[in-house]
């Protein structure tokens, strides 16, 4: 009963609190210099990250532990002929490590591959597709040949 009560009051404390000028936000909060309650900040934007050159590679990251290399294909196959589907998984589980590469065979079939699937869900997961970057090349430490398969220290 006592908490019924309460809250109709916090409510109404938490419009007069949106509602009141600055002064008294800043009164009643210890943060609200870096946080409105009225609208957000514009100048806190985030920088947008660079874009990859369109290609016939798509890099889609989200996917569930059980999404299958078959299960992507089929997925993407909706919006174009797919060359290749990989799921990267792991070594030891075999399960995904959530992302993978889908191979388009014409650029128009790619674009309309990520409007198609950014965004949607797979497997139950929400997953992104986006343009695959190229890898960057391999850079030895100290002028130091790369270290054997399976030896790393």
């Amino acid at each position: 009963m006592a908490m019924a009560m309460r809250l109709p009051a916090i409510a109404i404390a938490a419009t007069e609190m949106a509602s009141a000028p600055v002064g008294l936000r800043r009164l009643f909060c210890s943060n609200a210099s870096k946080f409105s309650f009225l609208s957000p900040q514009a100048n806190a934007e985030t920088p947008a990250r660079p874009q990859a050159e369109p290609s016939t590679n798509l890099f889609v990251s989200g996917l569930s532990k059980r999404t299958t290399s078959e299960g992507l294909r089929t997925a993407f196959a909706q919006f174009g002929e797919v060359a290749d589907a990989k799921v990267v998984t792991d070594r030891v589980s075999g399960y995904s490590k959530g992302f993978g590469f889908v191979r388009y065979t014409t650029l128009e079939d790619s674009a309309k591959g990520i409007a198609g699937m950014d965004g949607k869900f797979l497997d139950g997961w929400v997953i992104f597709a986006e343009y695959a970057r190229p890898r960057e090349p391999y850079r030895p430490q100290n002028n130091m040949p790369p270290p054997p398969y399976g030896n790393r220290y």
